[in-house]
């Protein structure tokens, strides 16, 4: 029976360890964060995987009955193929993205993802039916494409853990990995930790899967890779991230890969405090902001907030926001465009970073108070409300085409003039979710020299692999990439001996 460790208890990490278990292997996890499996950023994630599929049936296989038919115009959804997901994810990353890798990804993300169901994950959809008896996705811009976990990150680390207890391997929580030794003699590898008690453990292992996340949580590293000035990002989610995994790969000969200066980073409340709570997970996005505009601390807009919808820009609007004055700036709604406000906007908590008033001139007071430039705050809103082209009816649910004419920045989609009261402001900064930079692999996750030769026993998944994400990211595909690459590399490991 071959030994596998893998290192990291999320997704991608426990996806490794089911498969390698269900292939014969002996499997030890060793894990940084505690057994609530809040030590990995899937805990902190909304839960979306995006997924392939050539029917409805296919899809209600995963998310269970969407009871509806095509008087319902359902048929909308009925299928969301493997060119179009490629497709998105290379629009979104300028096609530099590594598109075979990706293409394996996607060919296998139905299987893994109704893998992980059968391992009890338990799925859900968004298409629902609205009050004009219509078919449509809950959130704008999404399609039948997504498929959520029910419980968002904590569900789905709670179904994967439950599903770790079935198999009966060993989580070795609180534990950190050192270094990774090549056995000498033969293909082993002997892994150095530190146990939750301080003392120094040697295990021995066949083949390691590493999947010890990005180096977000790394404020050196982050600087030193991303730029001046991402040490004051705040950090969305686990403190463990330190880019450790990527470090041992790399001490044994790993190839660096992908956009090293590039990050998953959104629009995030300035309340949230340091490193991800496990009390308030990801409540503090801000992802709303297609449907309003974006100030600055000197009053202006500085973003197309309608290019595109927001899960096709989120992870790149957190750059812009930390590029601004003060790392700061805040979002801004009338009565219309706040009823299509994500439910996080809408959470109560002394930490939301909201301001509520109902005129636009005592919202300006309050932002004043706040250190932005109110007056100007005051003149782009009149600017942009004269400059929106009323003739075109608003829909929040396609690109619609309502639009300003003759701004510095136009905003090309969902252009809405602030009008009713009450308004509404919300502080947002850059939450850094995870880094692009990783390690190259081969399709089985085996990790790659600078000769795109495999080192032994060495295989990587989830944040770790690099090549897959530059200059933004589609939602949904961070997870699926987690599940798929961490399926191989378990089975990959557990054939090592």
């Amino acid at each position: 029976m071959s030994r596998v460790i893998i290192i990291g208890a999320g997704n991608a990490g426990l996806s490794a360890a089911i498969a390698a278990h269900q292939n014969g292997a002996e499997v030890t996890v060793l894990d940084r964060g505690p057994a609530d499996g809040s030590g990995s950023d899937s805990f902190y994630t909304g839960g979306l995987f995006r997924v392939a599929y050539h029917s409805l049936q296919e899809l209600e296989a995963i998310v269970g009955p969407l009871g509806m038919d095509a008087s319902t115009g359902v048929e909308r959804y009925s299928s969301y193929d493997e060119g179009e997901f490629l497709d998105d994810w290379g629009r979104v990353t300028g096609y530099r993205f590594d598109v075979d890798l990706a293409e394996e990804i996607v060919g296998e993300s139905y299987e893994s993802i109704s893998w992980l169901a059968e391992q009890g994950v338990p799925f859900l959809s968004g298409i629902i039916v609205d009050a004009n008896g219509q078919a449509r996705h809950s959130r704008p811009g999404w399609h039948g494409g997504f498929v959520e976990v029910s419980g968002a990150g904590p569900g789905l680390m709670r179904g994967l853990l439950n599903a770790a207890a079935k198999h009966g391997f060993s989580i070795h929580n609180d534990t950190e990995v050192l270094e990774l030794e090549p056995a000498e003699g033969d293909r082993s590898v002997k892994v150095h930790a530190r146990n939750g008690a301080g003392e120094r453990v040697v295990y021995e292992a066949d083949a390691v899967v590493l999947a010890a996340g990005g180096f977000q949580a790394d404020s050196e590293w982050r600087t030193r890779c991303l730029g001046p000035g991402w040490d004051l990002a705040k950090v969305r989610a686990s403190p463990f991230n330190t880019g450790a995994g990527i470090k041992m790969a790399m001490d044994l000969g790993a190839s660096p890969h992908g956009n090293w200066s590039g990050a998953h980073a959104v629009a995030w409340s300035v309340g949230s405090g340091d490193a991800g709570h496990p009390s308030t997970n990801h409540i503090f996005e801000r992802e709303s902001y297609p449907f309003g505009i974006t100030i600055n601390t000197s009053g202006r807009r500085f973003i197309d907030e309608g290019s595109d919808f927001g899960a096709y820009t989120y992870a790149r609007y957190g750059r812009e926001i930390l590029r601004q004055p003060e790392q700061r700036a805040w979002q801004l709604f009338d009565a219309r465009t706040a009823e299509h406000l994500m439910d996080e906007y809408k959470q109560s908590n002394p930490y939301a970073a909201r301001e509520r008033e109902d005129t636009l001139e005592a919202l300006a007071k309050r932002l004043t108070d706040r250190g932005a430039d109110g007056d100007e705050m005051l003149r782009t809103i009149a600017q942009f409300n004269d400059a929106v082209d009323e003739s075109q009816t608003f829909n929040p649910y396609i690109k619609d085409g309502r639009r300003t004419s003759g701004l510095e920045i136009d905003k090309t989609n969902w252009a809405q003039a602030l009008r009713e009261p009450p308004f509404e402001a919300y502080e947002v900064t850059c939450g850094i979710t995870f880094t692009f930079g990783g390690v190259r692999v081969a399709g089985d996750g085996a990790v790659l020299d600078a000769g795109k030769r495999p080192l032994p026993g060495i295989y990587a998944a989830g944040e770790m692999v690099g090549g897959l994400y530059y200059f933004n990211y589609a939602s949904g595909t961070g997870l699926t990439s987690g599940a798929v690459m961490g399926r191989r590399a378990g089975k990959a490991a557990a054939a090592a001996a």
